[in-house]
């Protein structure tokens, strides 16, 4: 990975987009530190304070502390996530939908716009939740309408920056900008988990071994993470002989890659976007009602964390299932094949290299969906088990590894091809 980089680096045109995506991360990190105005540091420290270890804390972790900052930041890119989800599904659901997705570019151009807002919209009602009702007490008590406005606007606004950045990285910069704004988001959250939980060891209210455990327990997961994203079945593919005027084509090897983890890291950023929405109502609801949810559909509660983890594998699971099914179209696969003389051995071409390819893909698929749903929730039950707090679960070790394997990959790609514009050149 350090070679790549250090390659990618001599070479002035990536450099360019390396130094734009940074500099664009740079002015999200900075974006961060800027409060929300007529807001009370005070109070929301507090709020925080009193909620250790809890749904705040998981929130924050996932925002990259521009929820406990209260920042401009604060309702994130998640708006923009949920959206997504949201359009992609009906997108299957509607059939005028169906059509946009399918007229290349235009159709692409008008469904993200759909999608931006549906971002505004879901950003708007998450302001206007923080305002009147989770944040309301760390509102100056003399704030007037216009006041209150000014505070809902400045958090929609945010979320509207942080999808206009999220575009230009993907579009001039390296990696994809949504992502890579969780990446850093969650990275961000790193040494401050690192010293408190040294401190609590210095303390004793922390055990080391349990420590080492967990540490060994990510390392696990890391290395299965990194096995998983790389990890492929690759199915043999045997072209046929044919004379064009007094030249022979074909008649060489070659195979079809299937990737264990096609969709990469986004049924695990889609899952946990939409889990944290039952959290999200715990905080604005009041009395019996949040702590219900709290008890019922958090990874907080006793009952809720055994319920978080069966709907987070199902949602990962249903997310790589979708998302493969996207990417790879197996009838697609054959079609091409068979028109250019391709054929799997053994496997008849047409519908039965469909039938087959489709076959091999589920089973690749549901290896990989399965096994990034138990390494995300792995940790959470173990915490629960130990009764350990951890603030970097499995859910953010596999966004940060994914993303960056994804990142440096395609820095590895985009080198290639300027090597091969320059050997045409």
């Amino acid at each position: 990975m350090l070679t790549t980089l250090k390659n990618a680096w001599k070479i002035p045109e990536i450099r360019k987009k390396i130094i734009f995506t940074l500099l664009m991360l740079l002015v999200f990190r900075l974006g961060s530190a800027i409060p929300v105005p007529f807001m009370d540091k005070a109070a929301i420290a507090e709020l925080f304070a009193a909620s250790e270890g809890g749904i705040l804390q998981f929130l924050d972790l996932m925002a990259g502390g521009t929820f406990s900052q209260f920042s401009i930041f604060a309702t994130n890119i998640y708006p923009y996530i949920t959206a997504s989800i949201v359009i992609q599904l009906l997108t299957i659901a509607i059939p005028k939908l169906e059509e946009l997705a399918k007229e290349g570019e235009e159709g692409k151009k008008k469904i993200t716009k759909y999608t931006r807002y549906g971002a505004m919209v879901l950003a708007g009602i998450q302001a206007i939740g923080y305002t009147f009702g989770l944040f309301s007490r760390a509102l100056d008590p003399g704030a007037t309408g216009l006041q209150k406005s000014i505070v809902i606007i400045s958090l929609i606004a945010g979320t509207a920056f942080l999808m206009w950045i999220g575009e230009l990285i993907t579009a001039k910069g390296i990696g994809n900008g949504i992502s890579l704004i969780i990446f850093v988001g969650i990275i961000s959250k790193l040494p401050g988990s690192l010293i408190k939980t040294f401190q609590l060891v210095g303390t004793g209210e922390l055990k080391l071994f349990k420590v080492l455990a967990f540490g060994v327990v990510f390392l696990i997961i890391i290395a299965m993470v990194v096995a998983l994203q790389e990890g492929e079945r690759r199915v043999p593919v045997q072209y046929a002989k044919r004379v064009v005027g007094r030249k022979m084509y074909g008649g060489q090897s070659t195979h079809i890659p299937v990737k264990v983890s096609m969709a990469g890291v986004l049924p695990v950023i889609f899952a946990s976007s939409l889990l944290a929405l039952p959290q999200t109502i715990a905080l604005f609801s009041q009395g019996g009602a949040s702590e219900w949810i709290t008890k019922w559909l958090t990874p907080q509660g006793s009952i809720g964390i055994w319920v978080y983890s069966i709907f987070n594998v199902i949602l990962i699971m249903f997310f790589t299932y979708f998302y493969t099914a996207i990417q790879f179209n197996t009838v697609e696969y054959a079609k091409n094949l068979q028109q250019n003389g391709g054929f799997v051995p053994g496997i008849r071409p047409g519908r039965p290299t469909s039938e087959h390819l489709n076959k091999v893909v589920t089973r690749i698929t549901f290896v990989g969906g399965l096994s990034l749903a138990i390494l995300a929730s792995l940790p959470i039950i173990l915490s629960k088990l130990f009764n350990m707090q951890v603030n970097f679960g499995g859910t953010a070790i596999i966004i940060v590894v994914g993303v960056a394997l994804e990142t440096v990959k395609q820095i590895e790609s985009q080198m290639l091809m300027r090597h091969y514009k320059g050997f045409l050149k």
